[in-house]
């Protein structure tokens, strides 16, 4: 199917992002299935919790903390989603991951990109993966038959920090306020668990 203008999905995201990582793969399957273009907008969940009041997860209140580990492991047992809830290496700094992904992008497309962020999430939370650290991501890469040395590099660049700040403030324009968001013919969605009503619209935008 081809895709038009209208049908492409804004996709906010940390690739650190637990949430963002259950939704990821059918996020994929789901673009798959409607024709859709995935804009891919990796950016600083720090800068956007600052931005809109959130809390980084080591300053919530006890109870929230514990019931986000009870949600987790819910929706990683429903979705089949191997996941540990805590992870050996988090909290880990997203920044290393995104700018990866950015310099992926930039170099291979969007579609490697998202593969290879497929890789990185899996590596946090299934595989227990310290994706802050510059030989994983190297591994990481090189599994998908990238050049991780290479993507490093660039991923150091000016060009791919002014990317990765591009989309931190483009996402706070957008009034985004936690991940994954997605957004849809100018429609705002939510987390991962939204994803049903992002598929209505995908489906909708065939008629």
């Amino acid at each position: 199917m081809s895709v038009v203008n209208n049908r492409v999905c804004e996709y906010y995201f940390s690739p650190i992002s637990p949430w963002a990582y259950l939704g990821h793969q059918r996020l994929l399957n789901l673009a798959r299935q409607y024709g859709i273009k995935i804009e891919m907008k990796p950016m600083d969940i720090g800068q956007v919790f600052a931005a809109s009041g959130g809390l980084p997860l080591a300053k919530r209140a006890p109870q929230r903390q514990a019931y986000r580990l009870t949600e987790l492991q819910r929706w990683s047992d429903f979705l089949a989603v191997p996941m540990h809830v805590q992870p050996t290496f988090f909290p880990v700094s997203g920044d290393p991951a995104a700018t990866l992904l950015i310099a992926a992008q930039l170099t291979h497309g969007t579609e490697v990109a998202l593969n290879l962020c497929t890789a990185l999430m899996r590596g946090l939370w299934a595989e227990q993966k310290n994706i802050a650290d510059t030989g994983t991501l190297i591994q990481l890469a090189e599994q998908l038959e990238l050049d991780g040395v290479a993507l490093l590099r660039s991923a150091a660049t000016a060009s791919v920090a002014a990317e990765y700040q591009r989309h931190t403030q483009q996402a706070m324009a957008a009034n985004v306020f936690g991940v994954p968001w997605y957004v849809f013919q100018d429609q705002a969605y939510w987390g991962q668990d939204r994803l049903d009503f992002l598929e209505r619209a995908f489906a909708q935008s065939r008629s």
